[in-house]
């Protein structure tokens, strides 16, 4: 039997006949950015500090002969060949390791188009290096040079080959930067970003059921984790995502949401409108429906994403639900807040 050991946090992992090393990790919860899953963009690299493993076919531009010599290697590829692997992998909870925040990021705005009557989607492609970042995570968007203050927008998808960024906006009243990137803002114009930021991140070890609650906009980031999951091998406890909006034409995404529920009999999605009634399904605000819906929330995980009056008032519904402390992830759209920067010790080395 083979095992794969993360360091620092010295869990242990059993590999499976013919697997990766990035397999291993999936299989088992843990998310590890990739994109191309052949050895060609460098995003699985991992320092391997033990142990033997027959690296496979990579390219000399994803993987240098100065990271082979360090002891880097590229997991998607990499298939252990002792009895033991180790490698860095996460902090000491086994949680991940978050990558530096990076300013000034120039991306063209390849694609923007209406999401429902309040909210565009932008995507967005970095003119240089592509910009790492976990599923859950944000960016700061606009343009100061015409007095376009910079706002926080989530990351709405997972990394991938073209390296995009993809952004869902919702119209603020008086709002100065979503007006701009509304009305202003075109398919081939230049934007600059920074990021990322934030730790609205899943856990990667969570072994408890999932509840996800989001309003408008709010639904980007449960977006991004729900597509981690996906590509990790599904939902291995059952997943709930409910989406409070005002009317129907706010409702989006039913479609993937579809999809996720004919292939996994675990995950499910719900929607309330809380200014229209919504035949045969729910219809009010989320705080008031939690109780009939989940009683016990005790033994859950649960992400909660929207307006800071939707989020504080979600949260606090759910604490007295039982839900632990410990268990609570939150991650609130405040108009004029900064980035939150994290600790020296949670950032990629």
């Amino acid at each position: 039997m083979k095992i794969i050991r993360m360091h620092p946090s010295g869990k242990e992992l059993t590999v499976e006949e013919g697997e990766s090393v990035l397999g291993t990790l999936e299989r088992n919860g843990f998310a590890l950015p990739n994109n191309c899953r052949a050895g060609a963009c460098g995003e699985c690299r991992c320092k391997v500090l033990s142990g033997d493993f027959d690296q496979g076919l990579v390219m000399d531009m994803a993987l240098s002969e100065e990271d082979r010599a360090e002891g880097y290697g590229l997991m998607c590829m990499a298939k252990q060949t002792s009895a033991v692997l180790e490698i860095e992998f996460g902090t000491e909870d086994a949680k991940p390791k978050l990558f530096p925040p990076r300013e000034n990021v120039y991306c063209v705005v390849v694609d923007k188009f209406p999401r429902t009557p309040s909210i565009v989607e932008l995507r967005l492609r970095p003119l240089g290096a592509p910009l790492r970042f976990w599923p859950g995570q944000y960016v700061t968007l606009g343009d100061r040079s015409a007095g376009i203050p910079e706002r926080c927008y989530s990351i709405a998808n997972i990394p991938n080959r073209e390296n995009e960024i993809v952004l869902q906006v919702t119209r603020v009243p008086e709002g100065v930067t979503s007006t701009w990137i509304h009305d202003t803002l075109r398919e081939g114009d230049n934007v600059v970003i920074n990021g990322p930021y934030g730790t609205f991140i899943g856990d990667p070890s969570v072994e408890t059921p999932v509840l996800c609650l989001a309003s408008g906009s709010g639904l980007a980031p449960i977006l991004s984790l729900t597509s981690a999951a996906f590509l990790r091998g599904g939902f291995r406890q059952p997943a709930t995502i409910l989406y409070s909006a005002r009317s129907r034409d706010e409702v989006y995404e039913t479609g993937l949401f579809a999809y996720l529920k004919a292939r996994f009999r675990m995950f499910n999605f719900r929607y309330t409108l809380t200014r229209e009634v919504n035949p045969g399904g729910l219809t009010g605000r989320l705080p008031g429906l939690l109780p009939e819906l989940f009683p016990d929330l005790s033994g859950y995980s649960v992400y909660i994403a929207g307006s800071p009056g939707f989020v504080d008032d979600c949260a606090e519904r759910a604490l007295d639900l039982g839900l632990p402390p410990i268990r609570l992830h939150k991650e609130g759209f405040v108009a004029q807040r900064g980035p939150e920067i994290p600790s020296p010790e949670r950032l990629m080395g």
